[in-house]
């Protein structure tokens, strides 16, 4: 059976309702702090420590879970952690999306220091392709900028957003679609955001206020499952499902 271990800090309450209310089939362990749960009425295994997180990446590296949720652990603290483990120099995420009229994408970058340069970008679609075999979705990739071609000229970040777009279009074998990522979402399984801002922004905006659904963002860049959530989400069980996925064999 596979093992899959979930942070649990702020709403508490949240995460438990995730656990309870979704078709959960794995064994799991919460990572949380002491007094966080009333242990005698808990269904699932916990692990209380001062420093959750720490403990939650230690035993994803030592083997002890299959898979990580960060749920509503800390992100600062939590990504840290991970990255420092696993002797890599930045993280790279990418989100399992869903609109309202259920059409999945995968959208990459998501965090805010994530996605800046060519080379970044350019890693975030090579590992974006073989997420979206796993998915079963297409491994075409739009690329997003900043405006469209007959706005060259009105700022220089504008310019700089479309010659980075192109630049990367070209590199990748991806399509730029320019700002359109209504006309993007038809054609491609990825979506490649302008930067980390751009994209925490079309995914809080898709989530929190458009109806659509957050599946999680693994971790792709480690060698193990980490699925990243955000403390907003009002559920995790879509998360829980992700790990699973990412886990069978």
């Amino acid at each position: 059976m596979t093992t899959i271990g979930i942070g649990v800090g702020e709403d508490a309450g949240a995460v438990l309702a995730s656990l309870t209310a979704g078709k959960v089939s794995s064994q799991i362990i919460c990572y949380c702090r002491s007094g966080t749960f009333d242990t005698a009425e808990f269904p699932f295994t916990i692990r209380e420590s001062e420093h959750p997180h720490e403990d939650l990446v230690r035993d994803l590296l030592g083997g002890t879970i299959d898979a990580a949720v960060r749920g509503s652990l800390p992100a600062n603290q939590t990504l840290r952690t991970l990255k420092h483990a696993m002797g890599v120099p930045r993280l790279e995420r990418i989100a399992l999306l869903e609109t309202p009229s259920k059409k999945k994408f995968l959208l990459a970058p998501v965090g805010v220091d994530e996605g800046w340069s060519i080379a970044e970008k350019v890693s975030l679609i090579r590992h974006g392709r073989n997420l979206a075999k796993v998915f079963d979705l297409p491994d075409t990739v739009a690329i997003i900028s900043g405006g469209r071609y007959g706005d060259i000229g009105r700022h220089d970040a504008v310019d700089r957003s479309l010659a980075d777009a192109e630049l990367t279009a070209r590199i990748a074998d991806a399509e730029h679609y320019e700002i359109q990522i209504e006309e993007a979402i038809e054609h491609s399984g990825m979506i490649l955001a302008p930067d980390g801002i751009t994209g925490n922004l079309i995914f809080r905006t898709l989530v929190f206020l458009g109806g659509g659904t957050g599946h999680g963002a693994p971790v792709v860049n480690i060698g193990k499952i980490f699925i990243d959530t955000s403390r907003a989400s009002p559920d995790f069980s879509h998360a829980i499902l992700l790990a699973e996925r990412l886990a069978q064999p």
